[in-house]
């Protein structure tokens, strides 16, 4: 009996890690329906209300440490240079195309699709997905590229974006708070490889936790309301990584060409937590926050299934290239 108990493992967070999406997806659908069926919950005060429906400003400064301590400063070179290169036309391209919409459309956009949930989803990345797909398709100095790209993994280049470009009025005081936490990690996790370690323990964890207290002020209506839009925002960010391939390699040393440039075409499964750290800092955009999580929690299942199969087609097409079976000039593996 003793051993029986011993052994009792229900091994929850690992079975939600195992679905796509599931440290996002899980906890934000707990909450709505939660907030739809019993609101009250939230609201009993003390720790509760703290943690589940108040905590997301505290919970996103501890994200961004996690964050900021998975950035290896000992990782340069062609990695630093991959990495640099991949967050840099992330942050363009989100940018431009939410300047852009936003420019024609006005701050309501397109097919509901404002201005902010599109430079929130274009702007992020799936670190996971791309680590994963760099064992697969790239080189030891792609996956070294995370350092850099988990820059992207949270509001901090959002806040940028649409401050920058006058879609919300981000005052500096709040870029300069942003930061402050990817520093204290940065720093903390390159003098303390404990330290580091343990963070990237602690993540899911604090992810987790963090969405339960976004989804509560969210109702399972706009949750429905947003399942054609956040398709949408999915397929767009998905498109995305055609025009990653191109620009990467453009920018490589021919003997480092490979289909690594698509493997950033997704949107993060932590970027539904941004509209709400964006909301912390220009509150006028709070109108936008349920239905952008929603949409952005969407478009990041749509563009983890979707961009391996995108990555896997460029990488195919390569391989014929350099067998000479298809030869657009330049873009063949160079060995």
């Amino acid at each position: 009996m003793s051993e029986n108990k011993k052994n009792f493992d229900l091994n929850l967070l690992n079975k939600m890690k195992a679905l796509p999406g599931g440290l996002v997806i899980i906890p934000l659908v707990i909450a709505v329906i939660l907030a739809t069926v019993c609101p009250s919950v939230f609201q009993i005060g003390g720790y509760v209300t703290a943690l589940f429906y108040d905590g997301n400003a505290c919970m996103m400064g501890l994200f961004l440490i996690l964050c900021g301590s998975s950035i290896n400063i000992r990782q340069v070179g062609l990695p630093l240079y991959k990495g640099v290169v991949m967050t840099g036309i992330k942050f363009v391209l989100g940018v431009v195309l939410g300047l852009t919409v936003g420019k024609i459309c006005g701050p309501a956009g397109f097919l509901g699709l404002t201005p902010f949930v599109l430079i929130a989803a274009i702007t992020n990345s799936n670190g996971s997905l791309y680590i994963s797909l760099s064992s697969q398709f790239g080189n030891a100095t792609d996956t070294g590229a995370i350092s850099i790209l988990s820059l992207n993994d949270g509001p901090f280049f959002t806040l940028i974006a649409l401050g920058a470009t006058g879609l919300a009025n981000i005052p500096l005081d709040k870029l300069v708070a942003t930061i402050v936490p990817l520093l204290i990690g940065f720093i903390w996790g390159n003098l303390d490889a404990e330290f580091r370690k343990s963070c990237s323990i602690a993540q899911p964890i604090v992810t987790f936790f963090m969405t339960i207290s976004i989804g509560s002020k969210t109702d399972i209506s706009t949750i429905i309301t947003a399942g054609a839009s956040g398709i949408i925002l999915g397929l767009i960010s998905a498109a995305t990584a055609v025009i990653f391939f191109f620009v990467f390699n453009l920018l490589l040393p021919k003997k480092e060409r490979n289909a690594m440039g698509a493997a950033i075409g997704t949107t993060a499964l932590n970027s539904a937590m941004t509209p709400a750290a964006v909301a912390e800092a220009d509150p006028t955009m709070a109108e936008f926050v349920p239905m952008a999580t929603a949409q952005c929690a969407t478009a990041s299942i749509i563009t983890l299934f979707l961009c391996p199969f995108i990555t896997a087609f460029f990488d195919k097409l390569m391989r014929k290239a350099q067998k000479g079976i298809y030869s657009p000039e330049g873009w063949a593996y160079q060995k």
